[in-house]
């Protein structure tokens, strides 16, 4: 082949190779460029995550970092201009809008929170008033609830967690949890203890659950993203993005990458229900 025809094949090649790339739903980050950065809920980072290396291998000059740290942190984070977008597991406070007064939220999941044990515990199920007794420090010992006679440990997040806020409301009935209960970051920190301590109790997004937590019922009701979308466990938020002020361009196409149809999948395939 000579010399000039393998040079077209080639550029003919690369040209197919990057239209392939932006095919579909990445075809709205074609031309663009810059940095994103992203902090906040630790249930979000799955999705995140996802959504950011598929942005940035179809588009190298695009940057896009993704930390925890809460949902708290992320509201403070983005109100005071630090990242772009701003997670959080539930919506934001009247507090938080008085402060920062131009946030705007986009929901683009919808999730569940459940109380988990150790997978070897025998208890498999627990009223609501059981666990608001659990974690107020009435009940102590997994014998008074149909377990092992063995002393509870009860793990809890910080109060800067969307996760902490929404099983606290709607779970705990807003009780004063008792203040000797082991404290966690993040919801994957909360697998972790929890598959690693025998006696432990804590609790954790749905779409984190796994083989190494045994998820409790509650009320009857299994902790299942099925019974979340059909109104029978209560126990659930809803995941958001937020950004202060109208997203740069940039940024709107995350948004609209995540809340598309190659972020509804990645949704679903962590355990959430994505918003349409």
């Amino acid at each position: 082949m000579k010399k000039g025809i393998l040079s077209v094949v080639v550029l003919g090649s690369l040209l197919l190779c990057a239209t392939s790339l932006f095919a579909g739903e990445l075809e709205r980050f074609s031309g663009l460029q810059g940095k994103i950065d992203i902090a906040g809920g630790t249930a979000h980072i799955p999705v995140m995550n996802d959504a950011a290396r598929a942005i940035m291998t179809a588009n190298p000059d695009i940057v896009i970092t993704v930390a925890g740290g809460g949902s708290g942190v992320g509201v403070q984070k983005v109100g005071e201009g630090l990242v772009e977008i701003g997670n959080s597991g539930r919506s934001v406070s009247a507090a938080e809008m008085e402060k920062y007064p131009t946030l705007k939220s986009f929901a683009f999941a919808v999730d569940g929170v459940t109380p988990v044990i150790n997978p070897s515990n025998t208890v498999s199920g627990l009223t609501a008033v059981q666990i608001q007794d659990i974690f107020a420090g009435k009940i102590t010992n997994w014998s008074q609830v149909g377990g092992a006679d063995a002393e509870i440990h009860i793990y809890n997040r910080d109060e800067a967690s969307g996760t902490r806020s929404v099983f606290w409301k709607k779970c705990l009935n807003k009780i004063a949890i008792v203040e000797t209960a082991n404290v966690v970051p993040s919801n994957g920190a909360m697998k972790t203890a929890v598959a690693n301590d025998p006696q432990a109790i804590g609790y954790t997004s749905i779409g984190h659950v796994d083989a190494s937590v045994k998820a409790v019922v509650l009320d009857g009701v299994a902790p299942t993203q099925e019974n979340a979308i059909n109104g029978s466990y209560p126990v659930v938020r809803k995941l958001y993005m937020n950004t202060n002020g109208e997203p740069a361009p940039l940024v709107q196409a995350f948004i609209d990458y995540v809340m598309g149809a190659d972020g509804a999948t990645s949704i679903a395939q962590h355990g959430f229900i994505p918003i349409k």
